[in-house]
């Protein structure tokens, strides 16, 4: 797996095997009140969303997307059968190269308890915590990753 080919931008034919990549990190991952709001992330189109392609099969699927003056990594998320083999720290190495390369010196994440320590393997720092911010039991963590050239 080489980074080259496993990763494509996202496009609307991909928007089924994007949901059911969200339904199958759900609930351990995300809210199941969230599962409206990726859709319509998805129908806006965004621009710069990309997807994880092992096989043909969407395995993964993040942006490093610019909001008012500021950068933020948007819906990432792993297939469970993906999980611990590498494609999270290619993903990662992936945003952090892009923004260097972009002079992006300051990423957002909005993570999730549960995933926050998967971030912080990459000296993301949290700077926030909202109890159930994200929905019954599933606490937000608003992170920040300082990127170095």
């Amino acid at each position: 797996m080489t980074q080259s080919n496993l990763f494509h931008p996202y496009n609307p034919e991909l928007e089924l095997a994007c949901m059911a990549l969200f339904d199958a990190n759900c609930p351990q991952f995300f809210a199941r009140n969230e599962r409206d709001d990726y859709l319509g992330f998805l129908k806006s189109q965004p621009v710069g969303y990309q997807v994880c392609l092992l096989n043909d099969e969407v395995v993964g699927a993040f942006g490093l997307l610019k909001h008012d003056q500021e950068y933020a990594i948007n819906w990432i998320m792993l297939s469970p059968k993906t999980q611990g083999s590498g494609v999270g720290k290619k993903v990662m190495e992936h945003v952090i190269v892009t923004a260097v390369d972009r002079g992006i010196d300051r990423i957002s994440i909005a993570a999730s308890h549960l995933s926050a320590s998967f971030f912080a393997k990459f000296a993301a720092v949290a700077v926030n915590e909202i109890e159930h911010g994200w929905g019954q039991d599933m606490h937000r963590i608003d992170m920040v990753l300082n990127i170095e050239p």
